[in-house]
């Protein structure tokens, strides 16, 4: 579905050309490539014949490539892409699911402090609870990506990785199948972080994320408190935001502790204010008149797992209604742009002197950010929705 944002960063950035250092760990001859990795591999502990028997057969993909050149991205708006994964039958399965696993999330929950919900949305968002886990054969797309000079200080160990699984005897080189980036299983993980994070829920000696439920729960939970999840603490709360606040301290990097949101005006729907003096993010993914939530710290486990703000926000209410919480009000939200009036807006925006990175009429960091900081020069409303007034303001 996505690129992982542990790989965004390199995903997003262009690769320079590769010294001659980089030119010694990628592209050339294909068998004096996959030479190279075994020697490494072997030198770093692995057996020779784990190394062949990871490599056997190795070949370069072709699609992995052009899936690589032709990243899909969300142009979807909070309301569209949430309704249409936080669907009503996913929700009747994922509860299913947490009673079916109870054990297991319990276990999950006493030993590394993860809600049920987290675990379980993440599950149903990533490949619907094991359904779709995609069809790329993982050692050619990890060799192929690679191989492919644009990331090898990526790709490289994650191909290492999978070795070392081969070696524990957790994956079927020849047969296992995934993500085109690499990607494994239930939960769609990456071989280093199995191989770092894997636990074996079932007992039965293996980590295997691909058929076993227990395992991909487990590791989920391990996983998810490596990224600094805080047991006992919420992530993501609905709210209802009053006509006049300060919207300029909307989004990211506010300083504001949820408290001093109540204290605004701003009022959860469950009527929890407990957790008040935890920060608070006052996170409105369609401007004020739409969905309005309070993100807490453990909001922060969602942007390590995907940089997709609007990936982010969905999977943070799916687990909240996992969790209990009613359905978001979905408001009045302003009309926001069409793709080519949101490139439009963003080639003016840079002519301004603003980073909004590359103009693809996607809703990003940049763009918001300096959405927001035009709104406030004109005193609109400075809540980072971009609205065709904007656009002809500007």
């Amino acid at each position: 579905m996505r690129a992982r944002s542990r790989l965004a960063l390199a995903l997003a950035v262009t690769t320079c050309v590769a010294g001659p250092a980089a030119a010694q760990q990628c592209g050339g001859d294909l068998g004096s490539f996959l030479a190279g990795v075994k020697a490494e591999a072997v030198a770093n502990g692995a057996s020779p014949a784990a190394a062949d028997k990871a490599l056997a057969g190795a070949k370069i993909d072709q699609k992995v490539l052009s899936r690589d050149r032709a990243q899909g991205v969300f142009k979807q708006t909070f309301l569209e892409f949430s309704q249409r994964t936080v669907s009503q039958a996913r929700l009747n399965i994922g509860r299913q699911k947490m009673k079916e696993y109870a054990s297991v999330f319990d276990r999950a929950e006493r030993e590394y402090g993860v809600a049920p919900g987290v675990i379980t949305a993440f599950w149903a968002m990533e490949t619907d609870f094991g359904a779709v886990q995609g069809d790329f054969n993982t050692r050619n797309a990890l060799v192929t990506l690679a191989h492919d000079c644009r990331r090898p200080e990526l790709f490289r160990p994650q191909l290492m990785a999978l070795i070392t699984m081969v070696e524990h005897g957790d994956v079927d080189p020849a047969t296992n199948t995934g993500a085109w980036a690499g990607e494994i299983g239930q939960v769609q993980m990456l071989p280093k972080d199995i191989v770092a994070f894997g636990v074996d829920g079932d007992g039965d000696g293996h980590v295997s994320l691909k058929s076993s439920s227990p395992d991909a729960i487990m590791t989920a939970a391990k996983f998810i408190q490596h990224l600094g999840y805080q047991a006992g603490q919420p992530w993501f709360q609905e709210v209802t935001v009053p006509e006049n606040l300060p919207w300029e301290k909307t989004g990211f990097d506010s300083g504001m502790k949820a408290a001093d949101w109540f204290a605004l005006g701003v009022k959860p729907r469950d009527g929890n204010t407990q957790f008040g003096n935890l920060e608070g993010e006052l996170l409105l993914p369609q401007g004020r008149h739409g969905p309005a939530f309070m993100a807490y710290p453990n909001f922060n486990i969602y942007l390590e797992w995907n940089q997709s703000f609007i990936y982010t926000t969905s999977a943070a209410y799916f687990a909240t209604r996992l969790s209990g919480a009613e359905p978001y009000l979905k408001g009045n939200p302003d009309p926001g742009l069409s793709n080519d009036q949101m490139k439009a807006l963003q080639t003016k925006l840079q002519s301004m002197g603003y980073d909004v990175g590359k103009i693809d009429g996607i809703w990003g960091s940049g763009t918001r950010f300096a959405v927001q900081k035009e709104q406030a020069k004109r005193g609109m409303a400075a809540d980072g929705w971009p609205t065709p007034a904007l656009l002809n303001a500007l």
